[in-house]
């Protein structure tokens, strides 16, 4: 499912994508959301809509942005769609953006796959310094 907004993003915008989520959902299948900590996502509204629903809402750490696949995804877009490219009107950036992740999952499979990767960098020892 991609929802596709040209203003801005607001607390009402992720209800009603919260409400397209749960319409599509399989009955009795549980629905994670994981979402970043804009002010929009974390309000007490988000919140409401979420538990009506039955929708568990993970927020990833704070200043996280390695952890948060979105991050990646659009740094991707950007890389095929905005890099050294100029577009005279809105809706041809639109479609260039679109087009790409449409073909995301057929095209550029090999390369999202590496860089979507859920596999990070742990650090096994440790060493902290006292100042």
């Amino acid at each position: 499912m991609m929802e596709t907004f040209t203003t801005y993003i607001t607390s009402r915008e992720v209800c009603q994508l919260l409400l397209k989520l749960s319409a599509q959902a399989s009955e009795g299948i549980p629905i994670t959301v994981i979402l970043d900590n804009a002010r929009y996502q974390r309000c007490k509204l988000v919140q409401w809509q979420a538990a009506q629903l039955g929708i568990e809402l993970l927020f990833l750490p704070p200043y996280s942005p390695n952890l948060n696949l979105i991050e990646r995804l659009w740094k991707f877009v950007k890389k095929k769609c905005l890099y050294s490219k100029y577009y005279d009107n809105f809706e041809k950036f639109q479609k260039a953006i679109s087009e790409c992740l449409e073909k995301a999952s057929t095209k550029d499979k090999k390369e999202l796959e590496s860089l979507l990767t859920l596999k990070f960098q742990t650090f096994e020892k440790s060493q902290f310094m006292t100042v």
